[in-house]
Formats: C-alpha cells, structure tokens, sequence
C-alpha cells in the first residue's frame, strides 16, 4: 500500500512525521512518500540512515488560513501537492489544517457519487469499545437529508473500522421521545427511521458513554462541542484523581492503579487513535492531530490500511449507488 505522509503541521515538527512514516514502513509493510520541504528532510533521512520518496512542496497551509482561499492561491504547499499527486498513491495522512484537507478533497478528490459532503467521524470512548461520532466539526450547518446520509456513512465505516454487521444508529437530541429535538431533528427521526439502517432512535449527551448506540448522529456544530467536552473532562477526572487519589499513594499502590488507569486512559489518547477518516471523498484521507509523535502516525497508517484491506471506498460507492 502506498501513502503519502505530510510533514507539515505538526507541533513536535516535521522529524516526527518522518519518523513516522519509517515505523509505518518497517512495522507494517507500508510504501511511504513524504510530502514536504525537500531541502529540509534530506538531511533528516540522512541523519537517520534511511532514503524514502519525497513529493518536494515548499509552502504550507496554516490553520489561520482560509482553506478554500489557501487551496487555490497555495500550488505548493504540502496539502495541494499531496491532493495533485493523489492518484498515485492510495491514501493521504496529513495532521495540518482540517478546513484545507476537506477543501482539497472536495475540489481536488472530489466526493464519492451521490454524497453531497465530506464529514468528519471521531470515536467516543464508552464503557464496551466506541460510539462513533458523526459529524464532528466539518459541517456546522445541516438538513435532514445530510444527517440521513451522516447515519450511512457511519455505518459502513464501523462496519468495515470493526466487523459490526448492523451497527446501531442514534440521533443525539434533548431528550428521547420522537417529537423532542427541534425542527430538524424532528423531521430527521421520520427519515432516518425509513433509512436502511439499525436506526434506533433518538439519544441524549449524558448516555453517550454508556455504548447505547455505534454511531451517533448530529451536525458538526454540535459534534465538535460534545467532542471537545469530553476531552475536557477526561483531562479533568484524570487530574483530580491524580492530584486528589494518586499523589497519596505509596509507590507500590501507584503501581498498581497504574496498571489499571492505563487502559482507559489510552482510551481518551490521540496517539493511540491515529487519526480520523474524513468520509465522504473519493480516496483515503486520515486527519490526525496536530500533537500526534511518531507512534500516533504510525497508528494513522494502521488504520488507513484496514479501511483500504476492507475496502471501505468501494462500500461507500455501493451503499450510495442509486441515490438521488
């Protein structure tokens, strides 16, 4: 399988991103090209010991930037290079600008047939695995006809991310009677429970933890807010209980609470995650996050090649074939 990792937007830098690429090569058999400032990672590789393919892109998009705007005026940036030369490889793992990723692979890649916008999944830890999250920030604005599609999307990819066969759907709303929500949530219980999927209601913030459901749908407005939350209080409960539990413990007794705490932390960790699959485009593009190392890039590569082993592409194609 071969990837294109870009080097930018990285907040540990670009060796990080290199770095990455090697173990994704020598760990999972991945044929890595890096995307980057040529002049700046030659000398790297050379450091390191190693050669690998590089796609030579000076400029770099910016979170401040507008992304419709940069994807246009900014030809040699990693980004729009990256997206150029996509048709060769078979995915692209990037940790820069989402609004540019997005705008690339609408303009550039291009949308899978009958799937009017690309849309951002992220898992949620619970209680048994993850409830899948979408859309999470890449569409503040919805209709119906979008959240229904959200909804196929997210089950094709936890069907194909874990093998569940008919992952259960939920809407995220105020309360879980049908005619709560507002209009759009309203009129979307109607649509989602005519759609071809395990649609099974409606589901408030506070259950999202407990797994009542695989993939739960909302726009991205609201996505991102409960997104963002919940890594807010994990970061708090894990202080608390640090400063308040942790800290009185005898070195022995950390031991062991550490033994447990791992697990679930690594649960709320990025770097073990990877990075997300924006859904909806044409070819594999994973955002990771700006504060992934080496391991978390090594991961991303993990999960791009399973989504490309069970052919999530081709099962998105299909789901939507036929649609108006």
């Amino acid at each position: 399988m071969k990837i294109l990792f870009d080097t930018a937007g990285l907040d540990l830098g670009l060796e990080e991103a290199i770095e990455g690429a090697i173990l994704a090569r020598d760990e999972l058999g991945i044929e890595p090209t890096l995307v980057g400032n040529e002049d700046l990672i030659k000398p790297i590789l050379e450091k390191l010991g190693t050669k690998m393919n590089i796609l030579d892109a000076k400029d770099i998009i910016s979170n401040d930037d507008e992304p419709a705007f940069a994807i246009r005026r900014k030809k040699d940036s990693t980004i729009v290079v990256a997206f150029n030369n996509l048709n060769d490889y078979d995915a692209f793992i990037s940790c820069g600008s989402t609004g540019a990723l997005l705008a690339g692979g609408m303009f550039i890649s291009g949308r899978i047939s009958n799937v009017k916008r690309a849309v951002l999944p992220t898992p949620i830890p619970t209680i048994n695995g993850n409830t899948l999250l979408i859309d999470s920030g890449a569409n503040m604005d919805v209709d119906v006809e979008l959240l229904v599609q959200f909804a196929k999307l997210g089950s094709v990819l936890k069907n194909v991310s874990e093998g569940i066969e008919n992952p259960r759907v939920g809407l995220l709303n105020v309360g879980v009677e049908e005619n709560k929500g507002n209009a759009i949530t309203k009129e979307a219980f109607s649509k989602l429970k005519e759609a071809d999927i395990n649609f099974i209601g409606n589901i408030e913030a506070r259950d999202i933890n407990k797994h009542v459901c695989d993939v739960l749908v909302c726009d991205g407005f609201v996505g991102n807010i409960i997104l963002k939350n919940t890594e807010g209080l994990a970061s708090f409960i894990m202080s608390m209980i640090n400063s308040n539990v942790i800290e009185k413990l005898s070195d022995s007794s950390k031991k062991e609470v550490f033994k447990y705490m791992t697990p679930l932390v690594n649960t709320f960790d990025y770097r073990e995650v990877g990075g997300v699959q924006l859904l909806g485009l044409k070819k594999l593009i994973v955002k990771a996050h700006g504060a992934s190392d080496r391991n978390a890039i090594k991961n991303a590569a993990a999960s791009v090649q399973l989504m490309h082993k069970n052919k999530l592409i081709e099962k998105i194609e299909n789901s939507f074939r036929g649609e108006i």
